[in-house]
């Protein structure tokens, strides 16, 4: 049996290990045909001779991010062992600027290869739409852009717009007056804007106009300029709704929709907007598309194995 020992130089075992082995036992999962053991500063591995390769190259490439970062999590982890290649890998981490340093100093930036692609591709044109699943960062991705924009006074306000469609369900009559009715489908954007801008600023930002969140059925008959305006949950779109939105676009206006075909929320037979959209602009000058997939999954582990269970069912119909 081929065997393959790694040698922890300069880095804490106990913390690359993890509490009570759990990184060990991540790479357990993910090289089931090997056995690994980890003791003291040494890891060894037991195998076929080109799954130890691969197993080598993959613990290379997280020692490099744990002495460089002195952190490892199984979102770490779970990237390095399932990208394409260390390229992939590097382009699509830590390579990536700070786009936002937020509440309490957290760096907010790209962490994965389509996040990096959607903050470049925002770069090159005004209008962008980032299409994938849920759990991709495509909003959070895109808030951060937002307020980095507005922290540079590269616009002066930030729209945040998106369908009051009910997932699904019936709520019913909702109590309170047009904001306290709104604010639940604006949640994920609350929450996005909590991580970067302290609460009293960002109170202020909403109160004198800055910072703007409103359904979308408010935007039309306006003209967005200097704006950095996010269209969330852009699949629940109607064709009038999504002509109606591209078209307030005003001058120094960047526009980002944001949207999952998989979870559209409309009555049936009703055609989603995006999807539209993807087809008739996808030649026009100006207008970038960033698809995310399951390896783009910042959430927990399990969102990116119960996404990969429903493609393999829808794939199949």
């Amino acid at each position: 049996m081929n065997e393959l020992i790694i040698e922890l130089e300069e880095i804490s075992p106990k913390e690359f290990f993890g509490t009570q082995n759990a990184n060990i036992q991540l790479l357990k999962e993910y090289f089931p045909k090997l056995k690994i053991v980890a003791r003291g500063n040494k890891i060894k591995a037991f195998g076929d001779e080109e799954l130890l390769k691969e197993f080598d190259h993959r613990i290379t490439m997280l020692l490099k991010h744990f002495a460089k970062y002195n952190k490892l999590d199984e979102n770490v982890i779970d990237r390095v062992l399932t990208s394409n290649s260390s390229e992939d890998y590097k382009t699509s981490t830590n390579s990536g600027k700070v786009l936002v340093h937020g509440v309490g100093g957290k760096q907010i930036k790209a962490l994965t290869v389509n996040q990096r692609k959607l903050v470049e591709s925002m770069g090159k044109n005004d209008m962008v739409f980032a299409i994938g699943p849920a759990g991709t960062g495509k909003t959070y991705t895109a808030v951060a852009l937002a307020v980095q924009a507005l922290k540079n006074k590269e616009v002066r306000r930030i729209i945040l717009t998106r369908p009051a469609v009910e997932a699904g369900e019936k709520l019913g009559f909702l109590p309170g007056d047009i904001k306290e009715k709104l604010d639940p489908y604006m949640q994920p954007l609350y929450d996005a804007l909590r991580d970067m801008i302290p609460s009293e600023k960002l109170d202020n930002y909403i109160e004198k106009g800055i910072i703007q969140i409103a359904p979308l059925a408010f935007m039309r008959g306006r003209t967005l300029d200097n704006a950095f305006v996010i269209l969330d949950e852009g699949q629940n779109t109607t064709h009038n709704q999504m002509k109606m939105f591209l078209t307030r676009m005003g001058k120094n206006a960047k526009f980002m929709i944001n949207g999952d075909p998989g979870q559209i929320d409309l009555p049936r037979r009703t055609i989603s907007g995006i999807k539209e959209a993807l087809l008739v602009l996808r030649n026009v000058e100006g207008v970038g598309i960033v698809f995310f997939d399951e390896k783009d999954v910042v959430r927990h582990k399990l969102v990116k194995k119960i996404i990969s269970a429903y493609k393999g069912i829808e794939n199949r119909e």
